[in-house]
C-alpha cells in the first residue's frame, strides 16, 4: 500500500493519523511544497491517478483511492480493527456527518487566513478586513463544536474519523491565528484529549518541523517519507 501525500495537506494529515491509529504498513510518498508555490507544479503520478490533481492518493495493488474521506471508510472496510466508525446505522451516519463538516463547510473559511497569513509572507500585504471577517465566521463554528460536544468526550461514542477531521481544521486555524476561545471548555478539553494519542501527537511533530522548513524558505522535496 502506498500513500502520495502532501506535507501540509489537511487532508492527507488525515489519512496518516487513521493509518497509524489501525497500524497499517503503508509506504509514504511527499509530493513537493513550498510557501510561494504550493503544490505546483504537481508531479506526474498525481495528475495521471487523480482527475482533479490533488492528494491523498492511497494505491493498494491495482487500486486507486482519492479524497480523504473515501480512503478513510476504504481503510475502515480494509482494516475494521480498531474501528475508527462507531457500530450502528444512526451513529455512523452521524459520524460521517461530523466528518465531512470540516472539510466542506469549515476549512473554506479557515482557506481565507491560509491565503492571507500563510501565502502571504509580507505581513503588510494582509488584508485585514478579510482575516477579521474569517475569524468571525470560524467562530461561530467554534460555537457550533463546542455545542456538539457539550462535555462528551469525543464527537462520537468512542474515538473516531470525526474527531481526527475536526482536530485538524482546527489546528491548521489556531496556526493562523484563530484559536477557538477560552470560554469553550468542553472543545479546550477535547483538543488537549486528541493531541495526546500517539498517532495525533506524531503528526503534530512532523507536521511542526515541515511548517518551520516552509516558513524558513525551503521547498520540501519530493520523496520517501517514514509514516
Amino acid at each position: 500500500m502506498k500513500l502520495i501525500s502532501g506535507p501540509l495537506s489537511l487532508y492527507t494529515a488525515k489519512v496518516r493519523i487513521a493509518l497509524r491509529e489501525k497500524g497499517v504498513p503503508c509506504d509514504l510518498w511527499s509530493v513537493p511544497f513550498c510557501r510561494a508555490t504550493g503544490y505546483d507544479p504537481k508531479p506526474a503520478d498525481v495528475l495521471r491517478l487523480h482527475p482533479k490533481g490533488q492528494v491523498p492518493i492511497l494505491v493498494d495493488g491495482e487500486l486507486v483511492v482519492y479524497d480523504s474521506t473515501q480512503i478513510l471508510e476504504y481503510l475502515e472496510e480494509r482494516n475494521p480493527e480498531p474501528p475508527l466508525y462507531p457500530s450502528g446505522v444512526t451513529e455512523r451516519a452521524r459520524c460521517r456527518e461530523v466528518e465531512a463538516y470540516p472539510d466542506e463547510v469549515f476549512f473554506p473559511k479557515v482557506f481565507a487566513l491560509v491565503q492571507e497569513v500563510f501565502y502571504k509572507a509580507d505581513p503588510a500585504a494582509h488584508d485585514a478586513d478579510r482575516i477579521a471577517e474569517a475569524q468571525r465566521v470560524i467562530g461561530e463554528d467554534y460555537d457550533r463544536f463546542e455545542r456538539r460536544l457539550a462535555g462528551r468526550e469525543w464527537f462520537c461514542p468512542t474515538f473516531s474519523v470525526a474527531d481526527i477531521a475536526v482536530f485538524m481544521s482546527i489546528n491548521y486555524a489556531s496556526t493562523l491565528g484563530c484559536p477557538p476561545p477560552e470560554k469553550h471548555r468542553s472543545l479546550a478539553a477535547w483538543l488537549a484529549r486528541t493531541a495526546k494519542r500517539p498517532s495525533v501527537a506524531e503528526e503534530m511533530r512532523q507536521i511542526s518541523a515541515d511548517a518551520a522548513r516552509v516558513f524558513g524558505g525551503e521547498t520540501l522535496p519530493e520523496g520517501p517519507r517514514a509514516l
